[in-house]
C-alpha cells in the first residue's frame, strides 16, 4: 500500500514537473521563484528541507549498506525526486523502517 502511494506521488509529481518545464523550461522555472521576496522564500524552504531530506538519506543508506550518492547527486539535479525514487527502490524491510512502519503490516 505504501509502495502504491509513492508510486501515485512521484507519477503526479513527475506529470506536474513536465508540464512545468515544457512551459517554462529547467531555468526558468527557478527564474519565477527569483522574481520576488515570496519566491526567495519558497526556494529557501525548499532547499532546508532538501537540506534535512539529504541529511536521513545519507544516513539510511549508510545503515542499510546502500550508496548514498546515486541520490544525493539525483536530489541535487532534481529535487524530491531523490528521495522519492530511494524510497521506492529500497528493499521492503528497509522501506517499512525509513517510513517508520517497522514492525507493522
Amino acid at each position: 500500500m505504501r509502495k502504491l502511494f509513492l508510486v501515485l506521488v512521484l507519477a503526479a509529481f513527475a506529470a506536474l514537473t513536465m508540464a512545468a518545464v515544457a512551459k517554462h523550461g529547467y531555468v526558468g522555472i527557478f527564474k519565477q521563484q527569483l522574481q520576488s521576496l515570496a519566491g526567495l522564500q519558497v526556494l529557501a524552504d525548499l532547499g532546508i528541507a532538501l537540506l534535512l531530506v539529504l541529511t536521513w538519506l545519507w544516513r539510511d543508506a549508510r545503515a542499510y549498506g546502500r550508496n548514498p550518492w546515486p541520490w544525493i547527486a539525483l536530489t541535487l539535479a532534481a529535487g524530491s525526486f531523490g528521495p522519492l525514487l530511494y524510497l521506492l527502490s529500497a528493499p521492503q524491510r528497509a522501506r517499512l523502517k525509513a517510513l517508520g512502519a517497522a514492525g507493522r503490516k
